[in-house]
């Protein structure tokens, strides 16, 4: 039996932080990690491995990264743990005890009640190298793709695979696609992005039945729409993966393992980390169904932090979600209360806006537009939420969104930050995105 100090069992993103970060603050700690592959991939890049990357081997988080930093890896599948002996067990027979544990299972795909899913040619976005290396070469004997979702990875891996000259149709229930994460107008501006590039949208449709004998033919929607078909991806979220926190006794909700402001589960000596563990929305405090690598690896930070002792204080407020993704030449940002959830949820508020041009002056060459949406309390101020479509700007404009959120900035104090500009790199200082936006939703709260 082996012994070790700090067990980490699943080495996606959350797991290698957590492990790393626990050897760096505790160096004189063996720190043991316990997954299944060899390799493992980068999660955000999978929808890349069909046209921008080209092959899974791309995608491959770096090896040995543990081993310098002085973790042993293990591979191997645990399937039982016993807590009171603090002793797993892997499916090959061998045996782990040891002090400390951080779950860091992750997420599985979800199977929605759709008949025909066990056919030849239907497969799922999974985190496994060798699944999405079969997903490839069938997508490469394909001509016509149909993807069931619309979320950030269905339209990103529609995006991806039309670039390989495939007819790629996406299929969303909701009205829009990315519904979950903007308001309508930023959707429709994905939508008609992804149009221009090739890709057929069906929305307000549900997948009520995958065609063909034992292998796909097509599909048939809601409406007794059927569409043709050589391949069907399904993408229609994850949900965590608990199973071996239920097997443990662990208090686990349908969004993930109950965790405090520590990652610290119901057990004192067990942590949980990335999309396995619950997490609570920044304004509401309510179960929020948010799995983000971003996310994870800071869950992971202050897990390795604080085993032994609170190390990294943190008073935490929720989960914030900051979303970004690029489709065709458009990108696309959110951070914290889109405006349909701040109604939903009862906030009395308001919005600024602004569309102003990404360079200075906007006669330089490729010169775009950024368009804006801020959301602010009505008293007070306070910042709430924020979107951003534009070029690759986007992604720095929605992190600094956020910051300004979790800092409890107001419109006021936003409007006074003070930034750098650059012709090539920035709209002109007289017309800042985001603070244009913050400026017209003052006007709104301060008539």
């Amino acid at each position: 039996m082996k012994n070790v100090d700090v067990l980490v069992l699943g080495g996606g993103a959350a797991g290698i932080v957590a492990a790393m970060t626990a050897k760096q603050n505790y160096p004189d700690r063996e720190v043991l990690v316990i997954r299944r592959e060899e390799r493992v991939l980068v999660p955000c890049g999978i929808p890349y491995i069909f046209g921008t990357l080209g092959s899974v081997e791309k995608d491959l988080i770096p090896d040995g990264m543990l081993e310098k930093a002085g973790v042993e890896l293990l591979i191997g599948d645990v399937t039982d743990v016993n807590l009171q002996k603090k002793i797993a067990t892997t499916s090959e027979g061998e045996e782990v005890r040891f002090d400390k544990l951080i779950l860091a299972t992750g997420s599985v795909p979800v199977k929605p009640p759709i008949e025909g899913l066990d056919k030849d040619g239907v497969f799922y976005i999974k985190k496994d190298a060798q699944y999405l290396r079969n997903l490839f070469e069938r997508v490469k004997e394909s001509e016509r793709i149909i993807i069931v979702g619309g979320g950030f990875i269905g339209v990103e891996l529609a995006d991806e695979i039309r670039k390989l000259g495939k007819e790629v149709i996406v299929v969303e229930m909701r009205d829009h696609i990315l519904q979950a994460s903007f308001d309508d107008e930023f959707c429709v501006l994905a939508e008609e992005e992804l149009r221009r590039q090739g890709v057929e949208l069906y929305t307000g449709r549900v997948v009520k039945k995958v065609l063909g004998e034992d292998r796909v033919k097509g599909v048939l929607l809601s409406g007794d729409v059927k569409l043709t078909a050589d391949l069907v991806i399904v993408s229609a979220g994850m949900k965590p993966n608990t199973k071996l926190a239920e097997q443990m006794g662990l208090r686990v909700s349908r969004y993930g393992i109950e965790v405090d402001e520590y990652m610290r589960t119901s057990h004192p000596d067990v942590f949980a980390v990335g999309d396995c563990a619950e997490k609570r929305d920044f304004f509401t405090r309510k179960p929020k169904p948010v799995m983000l690598a971003s996310v994870a690896t800071a869950e992971a930070r202050i897990a390795g932090a604080n085993l032994y002792r609170i190390k990294a204080f943190r008073q935490f407020r929720g989960t914030l979600g900051i979303f970004a993704t690029k489709i065709g030449k458009l990108s696309l940002g959110a951070a914290g209360l889109i405006e349909r959830t701040a109604k939903k949820e009862g906030f009395e508020y308001v919005v600024g806006r602004s569309k102003v041009p990404n360079r200075h002056p906007p006669s330089l060459p490729e010169t775009g537009e950024i368009f804006t949406k801020l959301i602010f309390t009505k008293q007070g101020g306070f910042f709430l939420g924020g979107q951003v479509a534009g070029g690759n700007e986007v992604g720095v404009l929605i992190n600094l969104i956020g910051m300004a959120i979790e800092s409890g900035y107001t419109a006021s104090q936003y409007l006074s930050l003070q930034i750098g500009t650059h012709p090539l790199l920035t709209p002109a200082p007289t017309t800042p995105a985001t603070l244009k936006a913050a400026e017209d939703a003052l006007r709104k709260i301060y008539p």
